[in-house]
């Protein structure tokens, strides 16, 4: 193989590999929000991909949780009102989560 040859080959995958990398970058982690309002969970079920970070903010006047149901998860432990709790979904899976002080607030983190 000659010179041009090589050098047609190297600037094929240099366009290649900085195809790539843009395409990486679009795929960055995204940042998601439930809000906590009315004694709900808003959305209900709410589907990330891995990486992607969840914050849920407390809108209602008295403390929540966002708690992972049976313990496989995450726990936000108590949002005071007017405060927000982050998380940074790391493994695919189905996540059912609850607040622990009000057991008739629930939710479902799908991470596909």
């Amino acid at each position: 193989m000659d010179n041009k040859h090589r050098r047609r080959r190297l600037a094929k995958i240099c366009v290649l590999a900085g195809l790539f990398l843009v395409a990486s970058v679009a795929a960055k982690a995204a940042e998601h929000t439930v809000v906590i309002e009315g004694m709900q969970f808003a959305p209900a079920t709410l589907e990330v991909r891995p990486g992607d970070t969840v914050i849920w903010k407390n809108k209602d006047p008295y403390p929540h949780t966002a708690t992972a149901v049976g313990g496989s998860g995450f726990d936000s432990g108590e949002i005071k009102p007017d405060r927000s709790w982050k998380f940074v979904a790391k493994k695919a899976g189905t996540f059912p989560y609850e607040c622990t002080l009000h057991k008739t607030m629930t939710g479902k983190l799908v991470v596909k």
